[in-house]
């Protein structure tokens, strides 16, 4: 069969994409060589929610008497918490294979190659290899753990976040090595349940994309609850001769052995673009990206690349709206280049952290003269009936011309909140109509409204 778009890969790029395309019009397959819904939703994005939701939940049952609730002794059931992220990823699995025939898209299961001549070559479990040709070839392949010499996976004492989410016992300690969203969140899921916990992170601050006063407060919430955080530290060796591991780390103040069960290293990601055939259609990459326009064509007609095999952050939402900038600029609508000033990222911490735009450091640097409003937690009326007064939202406006330039948050439900910023950004919002857009109360989501008048000298509530 002759196909209008094979897509390689059903991740969150992948399969938007190929829905898009279905809903306009378009013969489509969608080629996929594990579990339909790629990393995200198999081995990401919802499975290790499942697991923070089970860790947030004894949580609560810790701080029950703060509520005025008597409860019994908890504990947590490791493998059940295990079991249950994994039937959520299943039951999502499931529900994108349904919106898939329901689209009429064909699903053919093989590691997919791009070949010369707009072909997609598709090798099965048995090894067998079949041609499916296509007008046009997306490539949404994803992204793999990164390995790093001194830190390489054995996927038993030296695991990545796959292994993280599978284990068939608690440690009773762990090393974290990287301390991103995914490395911060597997933190905070083993430390609350009760596993010892030291988090290294090489730069003088971890979640390093935020803003610093975010990182900093993440850092003191994560000490105060008690795990060792490691900043400015590097992993120089690790040992695993003997029952568990020792690690050798490089501080400042010198080097510093611990010891552990288990190292989960959390240092990034690598590109899935070995043997998917870019050497032979001729397809550029460079440093591990393929090279694309703003509508994600490469350098040969009829083939495309969205999601983290290309420059952007690599995130689940980014690849989704790539997809669908792709498609949608295949079948010749009016599209405009995705905003990547304008994406949010969101690490599901406890406290969560969200943000969008500059950091206030980035916009001192750039030049800006800066507004900035900061609103407290501790002076919310919902955040305080909730037990949740830690953290605070950041505002950043342009003093010139009254751009918002960004917002950083940290603090309960965090990551729900964000998109106010990203719409009002995207419709230029000024700051004195996120003022006088009423905002409902009590709730933690007016504390933008107030971080806003806070820069702006109105704030009633400070």
């Amino acid at each position: 069969m002759n196909y209008d778009i094979i897509v390689i890969g059903s991740g969150p790029g992948g399969y938007v994409a190929a829905i898009r395309a279905a809903q306009l019009g378009f013969k489509v397959a969608i080629v996929e060589r594990a579990e339909v819904g790629g990393i995200c939703l198999n081995w990401g994005c919802i499975p290790t929610k499942a697991l923070l939701k089970s860790a947030s939940v004894f949580e609560y049952f810790h701080h029950a008497a703060d509520f005025g609730i008597i409860a019994g002794e908890s504990k947590p059931d490791f493998s059940a918490i295990i079991k249950r992220s994994r039937d959520v990823a299943n039951q999502m699995s499931k529900g994108i294979q349904f919106l898939l025939k329901k689209n009429k898209i064909d699903h053919i299961q093989g590691f997919g190659k791009a070949k010369p001549g707009k072909i997609v070559e598709v090798t099965d479990d048995s090894g067998q290899k079949t041609d499916y040709p296509a007008n046009h070839i997306i490539l949404a392949t994803g992204a793999r753990s990164r390995v790093l010499p001194n830190l390489k996976q054995d996927g038993k004492k030296i695991i990545g976040y796959r292994e993280a989410m599978t284990l068939q016992e608690q440690p009773k300690s762990m090393v974290v090595v990287g301390s991103g969203a995914i490395g911060s969140e597997f933190a905070w899921f083993y430390h609350s349940i009760g596993t010892k916990v030291t988090l290294i992170e090489v730069l003088p601050n971890i979640v390093p994309v935020e803003d610093e006063e975010v990182s900093k407060t993440l850092e003191r919430s994560f000490k105060k609850s008690g795990m060792k955080v490691m900043t400015g530290a590097s992993v120089e060796s690790i040992d695993c001769s003997g029952e568990g591991c020792k690690v050798l780390v490089k501080t400042k103040k010198g080097d510093e052995e611990i010891a552990c069960d288990i190292v989960l290293s959390a240092v990034g990601i690598s590109t899935n673009i070995e043997g998917i055939g870019l050497e032979e259609t001729g397809i550029i990459t460079e440093r591990g990206k393929v090279m694309v326009d703003d509508f994600y064509k490469t350098n040969i007609d009829g083939y495309y690349a969205i999601g983290d095999i290309v420059k952007g952050p690599a995130l689940a939402h980014v690849a989704s709206h790539e997809g669908i900038i792709c498609v949608e600029k295949i079948a010749g609508k009016e599209v405009e280049p995705l905003d990547y000033g304008n994406v949010p990222g969101c690490t599901y911490t406890h406290p969560e952290i969200a943000s969008v735009g500059m950091t206030e450091k980035a916009a001192l640097e750039a030049g800006y003269e800066i507004k900035v409003g900061k609103f407290p937690f501790t002076a919310s009326g919902k955040a305080t009936a909730s037990g949740a007064r830690e953290g605070f939202i950041k505002v950043i406006f342009d003093a010139k011309y009254g751009e918002w330039i960004g917002a950083h948050m940290i603090g309960d439900n965090v990551t729900e909140m964000i998109a106010e910023v990203v719409v009002a950004r995207k419709l230029e919002t000024t700051g004195k109509e996120i003022i006088e857009a009423v905002h409902p109360h009590p709730t933690m989501s007016e504390a933008i409204m107030e971080a806003v008048a806070q820069a702006y000298g109105e704030c009633v509530h400070l």
